[in-house]
């Protein structure tokens, strides 16, 4: 048969047969495709077609593969041509079973090799090539001296390749991309990426030169390096060497100059461009004061900075001494010093000085910078960290090297405290009044008198507090006694809630709490002096967990109940509890459900649940009974007692009250329902197989599913049966088989003699040699059994056969005979 044929062939049973087999493409070539099929059962070969998408009615291939082939090649295809591929599972007389196609392209043709390879810089090529219709991207592979590969997909040229390393020698080869697949590599070229640029440094030795210099370059066989004034145009210098330092002479005193280089390799190639370095040219002048000392001082109660330097008196002519700081203050003379007033404290100034005379000013001197005395520290505020220990805090000053804290109690004892952070911890007892201040301090000398604060400690908080969980709703809190304490005020407070307590006495109780919440518990002591310590420490206690509410219950399986419910605890471990005759069951969790597992059929539980945490045990949810589903019986027998009917039995069943039994196949089905251990059912169908199904069903209505093994009705007999005489005393036994399936045996039983015959299956005569005549037989044409028993159930046939001579006379027909 030819392809088109083929393939019509194919397309027609496309549409009328299953589309039961998947299939997809495990790799693509520019003339090649591999296939993968999911097996089909009953299959003894498997044809694979391909077919442009354009045109569907010429396949260009197709490959034929065994029943155990479930990968096979096709070949003979273009370049990146969309093609269909069919697969047709065949039988043994090659009609189709199943059929799967899918859309795919051929990988492209080999690329046209590399046009240019240029590069960018040192690390850095630019590649062109030659672009393909069709293709979504391209694979350029690079490798190395050391065969190390990569590749860097693109989609156009030209295309910048990064990261590589510099004066390196490197392979590379295109292969084009599109959804079948990438081409085979194209004939490779190669390339060397340029030296790296030089790393320049420079420095000035004299008011007219610049040395510039730089480290070796690995490669490099020569140096070409450029200067020009920055902003003049005309003066550009250019040098070649082999050295790595290049001394420029010649140059205008106190100008900016741009210099930048490159490096030659054996080849003969420049490197790549360094980045512009920028060199002034010294500047020199005249001599400058030189600053002696800064200091501050005071002066009718301003505060100033005295600045003094080293006069020069070897200067022809009187000298005038110019001060200034960059925060707008100056101050002249003709002595070595002079004040700049006034300043304000904290403040950070930078001091240069310079002189002048007949001939002209100086050059300013180098600039110092100096700070003046801190400001005193502010907001000034106590916090009791721990008992008995008090950390007084202030805020943070500039420009401070350290801080002294100065505490004074109300019965005159005085303590002080040194230290370069913001807070300074003091012993403190409660009931005591306290006086402080802190100054502040760096190299020009302390900050200025500032913030007293007065504090009174309160009354002590009250000692060895206790909370203990009485019930599951109820906290008992005791103390001991805080002196001085007229009241004191208990306060439990959670996310939503605030209970209060007040009392004279060291203990307290707090009751309705709710539960699975963490209280926040603070006693307070109070009196009228004092009034109350708000700073005593909390306590925090957890209530015991929430009841589980909504108990739900959900079968999974037969021997599995999942229990879930309202999740109301944050941090619990669920213990559920299923109890009944049959033991108990229980499961843990953290979440909100669990699954009771390995519950025995036909059984009754009694669930509940009930949270635990690290406060303690919460209150059991309420109770939900749960019942499994009835046991299905072990044994169970089909006995089939006539043709048409059948009686099955089976063993008893715990829980299960009445039951469904079903005897299903393609040509009907049986079913009944009764309370016995047995059914009789009929309507069956000879020469058929039937599932045999149960549902065991309890007094309250819960099924289970029972399957067991298929049963089989036995062969169908024979209708049609007629016998006729033959010569040489023969007889012929002909019917009408139910099917081609079965062997069948004839038997004939007369007064004297009995016959036997055996048709091979497909046959539906045979023949009996030598038959006694004048006698009365009765037939019976019976299907045999795989096993090669007999069926029991066929209607025998009453013929008698008269003498006519020595050979057969009439036969005739007597009428049936039921089987007993």
């Amino acid at each position: 048969m030819k392809w088109p044929a083929i393939f019509v062939l194919l397309s027609i049973c496309l549409q009328a047969a299953a589309r039961d087999i998947e299939v997809s493409v495990f790799s693509a070539t520019s003339k090649s495709v591999i296939l993968r099929w999911t097996r089909v059962y009953g299959a003894s070969s498997y044809k694979v077609i391909a077919a442009p998408q354009n045109s569907p009615g010429n396949p260009v291939g197709y490959a034929v593969f065994g029943p155990h082939t479930m990968m096979g090649t096709i070949n003979s295809l273009s370049p990146n041509i969309m093609y269909t591929f069919t697969v047709a599972a065949l039988d043994n007389a090659q009609e189709i079973l199943n059929i799967g196609t899918i859309d795919s392209s051929s990988a492209p043709e080999v690329m046209d090799p590399i046009l240019t390879v240029k590069s960018k810089d040192s690390k850095t090529f630019i590649v062109s090539f030659s672009l393909k219709t069709g293709v979504t991207s391209y694979i350029i592979r690079l490798q190395n001296p050391n065969r190390f590969i990569r590749e860097n997909i693109v989609s156009s040229s030209p295309a910048e390749i990064e990261s590589l390393d510099p004066y390196t020698e490197y392979s590379l080869s295109i292969m084009s991309v599109n959804s079948g697949g990438q081409s085979q590599p194209s004939s490779p070229v190669t390339a060397k990426t340029v030296l790296p640029p030089p790393q320049l440094s420079a420095s000035s030795p004299s008011n007219d030169s610049i040395t510039v210099s730089w480290a070796p370059v690995a490669n490099a066989v020569q140096y070409s390096l450029s200067l020009y004034k920055f902003g003049w145009n005309t003066t550009f210098i250019k040098h070649n060497t082999s050295s790595t330092n290049w001394i420029v002479s010649g140059l205008d005193m106190g100008s900016v100059y741009v210099i930048k280089g490159f490096a030659w390799d054996p080849e003969g190639r420049q490197g790549e461009d360094s980045q512009y370095i920028n060199q002034m040219t010294i500047f020199t002048g005249p001599a400058m004061p030189s600053i002696a000392n800064v200091s501050m001082v005071m002066n009718n109660g301003l505060a100033g900075i005295s600045v003094s330097w080293e006069r020069d008196e070897g200067v022809f002519g009187s000298l005038q001494y110019h001060v200034m700081s960059d925060q707008n203050l100056t101050c002249n003379s003709t002595s070595s010093s002079c004040t700049l007033a006034p300043v304000g404290c904290g403040e950070v100034h930078t001091v240069r000085v310079s002189t002048s005379n007949e001939a002209g000013p100086s050059d300013q001197s180098g600039p110092v910078v100096f700070i003046t005395s801190p400001c005193p520290p502010q907001s000034l505020a106590v916090v009791e960290s721990t008992e008995g220990s008090c950390t007084l805090t202030w805020d943070t000053v500039t420009h401070v090297d350290s801080y002294t804290a100065f505490i004074k109690r109300g019965d005159g004892a005085e303590e002080s405290c040194n230290t370069t952070s913001r807070s300074c911890t003091y012993n403190c007892t409660c009931g005591h009044t306290y006086l402080m201040s802190v100054m502040a301090f760096n190299q020009a000398g302390s900050s200025p008198e500032g913030q007293v604060l007065n504090d009174t400690i309160l009354l002590c908080c009250p000692e060895g507090v206790s909370i203990s969980a009485v019930s599951t709703d109820t906290f008992e809190i005791t103390w001991t006694v805080s002196r001085g304490a007229e009241l004191y005020q208990t306060r439990a407070a959670d996310s939503s809630e605030v209970i209060l307590c007040n009392d004279t006495a060291p203990v307290c109780a707090l009751s309705d709490l709710s539960c699975d919440s963490s209280y926040s518990v603070v006693v307070t002591p109070c009196n009228d002096i004092s009034g109350c310590n708000r700073a005593c420490k909390a306590h925090t206690q957890i209530t015991a967990p929430c009841m589980p509410m909504n108990l739900t219950l959900t079968q999974r399986n037969s021997s599995c109940f999942s229990v879930s419910w309202t999740p109301n605890n944050r941090l619990a471990i669920y213990t559920v509890t299923a109890s009944g005759d049959d033991g108990t069951r229980t499961c843990n969790t953290d979440g909100n459900s669990c699954d009771i597992t390995d519950l025995p059929c036909g059984s009754n539980f009694e669930v509940s649940v009930i949270a635990t945490s690290p406060a303690g045990l919460g209150l059991p949810s309420y109770s939900e009974l749960l019942e499994t589903g009835p046991c299905c019986p072990v044994d169970q027998v089909v006995d089939q007692v006539t043709q048409a009917m059948s009686n099955v039995s089976w063993s008893p069943a715990k829980g299960a009250h009445t039951f469904i039994t079903s005897l299903t196949s393609t040509r009907g089905h049986a079913r009944c329902h009764t309370m016995d251990s047995h059914c009789l059912m009929g309507c069956i169908t000879c020469g058929t197989n039937y599932t045999v199904t149960m549902e065991a069903i309890s007094h309250s209505g819960r099924r289970s599913n029972c399957s067991y093994e298929g049963f089989s009705s036995s062969a169908c007999c024979p209708s049609g049966v007629r016998l006729y005489g033959m010569a040489h005393s023969s007889l012929r036994v002909h019917w009408r088989g139910a099917g081609s399936s079965h062997s069948y045996v004839t038997e004939l039983v007369g007064s004297t003699n009995n016959y036997t015959c055996t048709a091979s299956p497909g046959e539906s005569s045979c023949d009996v040699p030598n038959i006694q005549c004048g006698d009365v037989y009765t037939v019976v044409v019976t299907p045999l059994t795989p096993e090669g028993s007999k069926v029991l159930f066929c209607t025998q046939r009453i013929y008698s056969v008269s003498c006519a001579g020595s050979n057969l006379g009439t036969v005739i027909y007597r009428g049936k005979r039921s089987v007993d």
